[in-house]
């Protein structure tokens, strides 16, 4: 089975999570930006998710983390949980 390391960030608004992703394109690193600003316990370890197969995340974010581009921010993606900044770190 197809197996990802992904890390996230999670917050509550749309308009937070775009300019989040601004930051980071400019050159703010992922995880600071995860540990600042993340909602999601996952943030304290600047947003790594570890190692998962499909299906054992949410559907909206099993649909970018496996088929995305390896270390390019995707988002935001909103699921219940909120608005996610994904990257995929690893696949296969």
């Amino acid at each position: 089975m197809v197996q990802a390391t992904a890390r996230h960030l999670l917050v509550s608004s749309e308009e937070q999570c775009n300019e989040l992703k601004q930051q980071i394109v400019a050159g703010a690193d992922f995880a600071d930006v995860a540990k600042a600003y993340s909602s999601c316990p996952s943030g304290s370890q600047g947003g790594e998710l570890g190692s998962f197969g499909p299906g054992m995340m949410v559907k909206e974010f099993d649909e970018v983390v496996f088929s995305a581009p390896l270390n390019e921010v995707q988002g935001p993606v909103k699921t219940q949980f909120g608005y996610h900044l994904l990257e995929v770190t690893s696949r296969g």
